[in-house]
């Protein structure tokens, strides 16, 4: 199989890294604009690059789109009209979905989005266990990190979490919402209080709080933001007989048995590392994700879709409004 991977900043050089680890039997190309990352990612994985699409002479199966945000629309049309599987990282925006959608379907191509988090082991056991526990229950959860410290190697301007259509607090939101949504049920109603607590001239709101009410009855009080000096993604969930914390990493799972009172760790599952990311960065829920789209090209049904995705953005704008 031929793929192309379109983008070659963090994240695409993360999907080449895995595909060539982890997957095999690949031809991989990389594709960006950028004259110095096409070099580096040639020199680092030992692939050809190119400045665009067109320049490659050949077929080619899939493409992983790893650009910034602004620019996924266009480039996934041209993949599909190229008659490529698509692969594509987190859009925030939903330019041409309908479009996308109804050609992916007439190409009979697979359209596949990227939503991490639903791979993860450890959501994937906290909606076990909330499942188990079959009552409403409610929840905090704080997810925020000091925006310059997300790229410190990039200029802020021009990295997309800093532009008011892409901002961080909204990857922030569209990263944690589906599997919000997957473990607790549809959002059925936000109300939201929305600051801003840097002095960093931004054109959004950098500060969320957010309550929400979940069709079948949970409540959460979620606070998303781009001002925590100090990264932190924490969770905890709580009704008469559950008791649930997590504090973002793959061994910071915790239950507390309710007879016992012992607050107790849930095993952490499969954990891989690379190094130079947090501790807290597992890359088993990349492979995992991968691994789902190249089985919804086979056939089988992906945990995520552009469909879902649209009306997860419905909430997030009801939440910038």
């Amino acid at each position: 199989m031929k793929v192309c991977v379109i983008g070659l900043g963090s994240m695409g050089k993360r999907r080449i890294r895995l595909l060539k680890q982890f997957f095999y039997d690949l031809i991989i190309i990389g594709i960006d604009n950028n004259m110095e990352r096409m070099k580096r990612a040639s020199i680092e994985y030992n692939i050809a690059c190119y400045s665009a699409l067109s320049d490659f002479e050949g077929d080619v199966d899939c493409a992983f789109v790893c650009t910034s945000p602004q620019f996924h629309a266009s480039i996934i049309r041209e993949c599909l009209k190229r008659n490529l599987h698509v692969f594509s990282e987190i859009n925030l925006i939903d330019d041409l979905y309908d479009e996308n959608i109804k050609l992916a379907e007439q190409k009979g191509k697979t359209l596949f989005l990227s939503s991490t988090p639903l791979y993860k082991e450890e959501m994937q056991l906290i909606h076990s266990k909330v499942k188990q526990n079959g009552s409403p229950c409610a929840y905090h959860y704080h997810i925020g990190q000091y925006l310059p410290d997300w790229h410190p190697w990039d200029n802020l301007d021009d990295f997309f979490i800093s532009s008011k259509s892409t901002n961080g607090c909204r990857e922030l939101l569209a990263i944690e919402l589906p599997w919000i949504q997957s473990v607790f049920g549809k959002v059925k109603t936000v109300k939201t209080t929305k600051t801003n607590l840097t002095d960093l001239k931004l054109d959004f709101y950098d500060t969320y709080l957010i309550q929400i009410e979940h069709e079948p009855g949970t409540v959460g009080n979620l606070t998303v933001d781009v001002v925590s000096r100090h990264a932190v993604r924490r969770l905890e969930i709580f009704n008469e007989q559950l008791y649930i914390r997590w504090d973002g990493t793959p061994n910071s799972l915790y239950e507390k048995d309710i007879l016992s009172g012992q607050l107790t760790q849930i095993p952490a599952g499969t954990y891989i590392h690379e190094n130079g990311y947090s501790e807290s960065i597992n890359e088993y829920p990349y492979i995992k994700e991968i691994e789902s789209f190249f089985e919804a090209i086979e056939g089988r049904e992906p945990l995520y879709s552009f469909e879902k995705d649209k009306e997860t953005l419905k909430i997030i704008d009801r939440i910038e409004e």
